[in-house]
């Protein structure tokens, strides 16, 4: 083991936080008492912050122990790839596909547009930490070093190059003002450009430590007896629908002088137009210096107008003004070498203080904002910079409508004096908002994020792994936008047409959405599709945790689309079958692809003809209950319990032998999307059986009105289907230790899949009695047997569990999706063996995807779907393995049942 892997395996436990602070007080409104003992403190209302002024306090706390650490050298003992090539007993399956495929890419490149799934130009990078911004307004990566990268600025679209010129400087000057050291504050190497600065910082003095959604950079400098902590703070609040939205970042700096001489020393925080492409340089940009004091906030800073992807984008950068510093600022300097504000620097550690104003026609420009002060002998010093950005309009690369983010409900953009833009104004507000806000936000996620780093039963890398999964909520082309745009084909009156909008989806002023927006997330990076709904299946529970407001409106947009039916048709790829885009009363596999109009143009994905899927109607019948049954909310079960019924009834029909079990159709039918199912299924069959126990308890809630007269007949017809469908399970897929894949004719149909559970895990994370339909001695023992072959017999059990195994304990290569390991579908895995009482099986079990993903392959903060064993990885940064919020879940409910369990670190 490597001098790195130690340090990240052996950190000290000691963790201290601020337990001043009390824990959020009151559970959500219709959340009942007994489902608030499982899931607290994640269901709890968010206690509106306190307005803390300049000079009130300290603000920089403790450092937590538990997250992801590493020194900034830290190198990765393995770098991964996604060049896969299948096996050739595969081709047959996939050479049809590959094929219709590589001719659509092709068509697409010709369009100029990206192709949704893209497998061929993205790669790992092996530097990401935890990203900057709130939810649903656009997001800035970070790198562990302190890269800026990655951003997303464009909804769903992602740029990856890493911006040189965003930065954090350090300068050091002693009392006579001689200069003592100036360099970037930087893990990473020279990059070959603004070649006037130092970028020689000792990356082995340097340290960092991820913990979503904070982030904390330590920078020693021995030969100055100097330390600088950065702590990075996005206000990204359970249970908060309001700053959790915003497009803001934090970086609250401590300087510690352990010299014995004073030191003036000034920090400067630099930043660019654009996201680091050759089109930053094609359009207009302007800056303007602004010091304001707002609502008793004292603020310096400096606006960048410009334009991204023909989007108006401004950024600002600012500081927080206290007696103890001096701020200054730049409205432009040189990107070729930076030697002006390098020079300026040099000469005496500060920039500019009058006010100004820069405008270039057409090319780039950078800004600065500086703070210095005197650092005391053996003291300290605090600075506070922030980062905003305004983009109040936005638009899909279709451009059909217009978006307005969510945030913008809450910043004024009123102009209060002559000569203002609105757009500095809003900067300006923002910044404020920010820097009254920052502390009170600190101290909120310590209350969230304590009673989980002090439970000494659960395991360290759990503890960073739960957290740090969730950049994903802000970081996967996340958009909040508000409810109020005028859709093709409907209008606000609720009125309605026949043009290939989605003609169903109607404003509805009484819907939850007007209050709490519209949200959706990517399937991936690469897997570019909104709100992909059998994925988000598993992702769920992250939102119905933490955010349940926005896991409702996710479910009202797909209710919404549920009735549409698009008479566009095309060619599929697996099969090369036509089909309808969209068909009528059944649940959409997506909300569109960023290059199209999401929410308009939906069902993005032409690989399979998703209508006949066999997952996707009944994983919207499972949410609905989930969500009922966390949130109690009446009015959400009448409005969903209709639309259940019609995808019910029309997945009655995949019933074909009147067994009461569904067969699939010998295709690959459902999430596993080129993984073939013939007859029942272990998988489909299981989610069947919990679609039936779902809607039948959901009919027997008072006051979830259906007429009775039509409650008692769907009744009887489902708890019919319930009693036949589950003997039917037993006696064509039990095999004696598990349930067996498929009852088709191949020995594969014999598999040992670790998701042959999935209906199960999801009822058991509802805390009900499902053992009527699936037996408790044979779920454990389904259970033990996966744990057996498919996690210990695969990889020494170090790399979570293989999808498929053989009988003989081979991993089953059937398909390229049986012998990958899907991590999402791992962690949800592992939360039903926690839930059946095998907990230290379900952390071993998980802790495989951890170590592999954050310390083995570097591939944390943007995890993929798969991992394969021949060093292989498919699906950058993905939405599934948000599953490990059911993780906890479980956990919560087994410690309230039974006490604490105590797992090994």
């Amino acid at each position: 083991m490597t001098k790195e892997m130690e340090h990240i395996r052996d950190r000290d436990q000691t963790y201290s936080p601020d337990e001043s602070i009390p824990i959020l007080e009151e559970t959500l409104k219709n959340t009942d008492d007994n489902m608030s003992k499982f899931v607290e403190p994640h269901l709890r209302e968010y206690r509106e912050p306190e307005v803390i002024h300049s000079g009130e306090r300290s603000y920089f706390g403790t450092i937590p122990s538990f997250g992801w650490s590493v020194p900034m050298t830290f190198t990765f003992p393995e770098k991964w790839n996604q060049h896969m090539r299948p096996r050739l007993s595969q081709i047959p399956d996939v050479l049809p596909m590959a094929l219709r495929y590589l001719v659509w890419r092709v068509y697409i490149w010709l369009k100029g547009r990206q192709p949704f799934i893209d497998m061929f130009t993205l790669e790992g990078k092996q530097i990401y930490g935890v990203p900057l911004g709130g939810i649903g307004s656009g997001s800035i990566g970070r790198g562990f070093k302190g890269q800026f990268c990655r951003f997303q600025m464009t909804p769903g679209l992602y740029t990856y190059e890493v911006v040189h010129a965003n930065q954090f400087i350090v300068s050091v000057r002693d009392t006579q003002g001689t200069r003592l050291y100036q360099k970037v504050l930087t893990g990473a190497s020279d990059p070959g450009t603004l070649s006037a600065w130092d970028w020689s910082y000792d990356a082995s003095n340097g340290d960092y430590l991820g913990l979503y959604p904070r982030a904390w950079y330590t920078y020693r400098i021995p030969e100055e007896n100097i330390t600088l902590k950065c702590e990075q703070i996005s206000p990204v609040i359970p249970n908060n629908y309001k700053d959790s939205c915003l497009p803001v970042a934090t970086f609250l700096w401590s300087i510690q002088n352990e010299s014995s001489e004073p030191k003036d020393i000034s920090l400067t925080f630099t930043f660019k137009n654009g996201t680091g492409t050759k089109n930053d340089a094609a359009k207009k940009c302007s800056t303007v210096s602004f010091q304001v004091n707002k609502d008793g906030v004292p603020i310096h800073g400096v606006a960048l107008e410009h334009v991204i992807e023909g989007i108006q984008t401004t950024y600002g950068i600012g500081c927080l003004e206290k007696p103890d510093v001096s701020v200054t600022h730049m409205i432009s300097f040189d990107l070729k070498d930076g030697s002006d504000i390098w020079h300026k620097l040099s000469r005496n550690g500060r920039l500019d203080t009058e006010s100004c104003s820069y405008e270039i026609s057409k090319g780039e420009v950078g800004i600065a904002v500086n703070s210095a002060g005197l650092v005391q002998s053996n003291s300290s010093l605090e600075m506070v910079f922030c980062l905003v950005w305004d983009q109040p309009l936005v638009y899909f690369k279709g451009k059909e409508h217009i978006f307005k983010r969510r945030y913008t409900r809450y910043i004024s953009r009123e102009i209060e004096h002559p000569g203002d833009k609105e757009t500095t104004v809003a900067v300006q507000n923002l910044m404020a908002y920010t820097l009254s806000h920052f502390s009170q936000w600190d101290e909120n996620i310590t209350d969230w994020q304590n009673p989980i780093l002090n439970d000494k039963a659960l395991p360290d890398w759990f503890k960073s792994a739960l957290f740090n999964e969730l950049y994903f909520v802000s970081d996967g082309g996340t958009v909040w936008f508000e409810y109020d745009s005028i859709f093709p084909g409907h209008d606000k009156n609720g009125g309605s047409s026949k043009s290939k909008g989605i003609s169903n989806m109607k404003y509805k002023p009484k819907d939850l959405r007007s209050e709490f927006g519209r949200f959706g997330y990517l399937e991936g990076h690469e897997y570019r599709m909104y709100n992909t709904y059998d994925v988000h299946y598993y992702a769920s529970f992250a939102l119905a945790m933490l955010w349940p407001k926005l896991q409702l409106s996710l479910q009202y947009d797909l209710a919404d689309t549920i009735p549409y039916e698009d008479s566009n048709t095309r060619v599929h790829f697996f099969d090369g079958h036509r089909a309808l885009r969209k068909v009528g009363d059944s649940v959409p596999h997506d909300l569109g692809d960023p290059w199209e109009d999401p929410y308009s143009k939906i069902n993005s994905y032409p690989i399979h003809d998703v209508s006949e899927w066999r997952d996707l109607n009944l994983k919207f019948v499972l949410q609905v209950f989930r969500d009922f049954t966390f949130i109690g909310d009446k009015q959400y079960l009448k409005d969903m319990l209709p639309l259940c019924l019609i995808v019910m009834k029309k997945s009655l029909a995949w019933d074909k032998d009147d067994d009461g079990l569904i067969e699939n159709s010998g295709t690959a039918d459902q999430t596993y999307d080129s993984w073939i199912m013939t007859g029942p299924s272990a998988y489909c069959g299981s989610l069947w059986l919990a679609s039936l126990f779902s809607v039948i308890q959901m009919l027997k809630e008072p006051e979830n009105g259906i007429p009775e007269a039509e409650k008692s007949s769907w009744l009887e017809v489902f708890e019919k289907m319930l009693h036949k469908g589950k003997n039917s399970f037993e006696e064509k897929l039990w095999t004696g230790e598990y349930y067996r894949f498929d009852k088709s004719t191949g020995s594969h149909a014999n598999t040992i899949m670790s998701d042959q559970l999935c209906g199960h895990w999801f009822l058991s994370q509802c805390g009900v009695d499902d053992s009527f339909v699936f037996p408790e001695s044979k779920v454990r023992m389904s259970l033990k047997t996966i744990y057996k072959n498919n996690v210990l017999g695969f990889c020494n059990g170090e790399m979570g569990a293989v999808n498929g195994v053989n009988v003989d304990g081979s991993i089953d290569t059937h398909s390229i999706q049986s012998e990958e390991t899907w991590t999402g579908v791992t962690y949800a895995l592992a939360a039903t063996m926690i839930s059946n009482g095998l907990i230290k099986e379900g952390f071993k079990t998980a802790e495989g995807i951890y170590r592999t993903v954050y310390e083995k392959i570097g591939m944390g903060f943007e995890t993929p779907e798969a991992l394969i064993h021949t060093k292989k990885y498919r699906g950058i940064g993905y939405m599934r393995p948000l599953s490990i919020w059911s993780m906890l879940n479980a956990w919560n409910r087994n410690k309230a049942q039974d006490g604490h369990h105590g797992v090994s670190s």
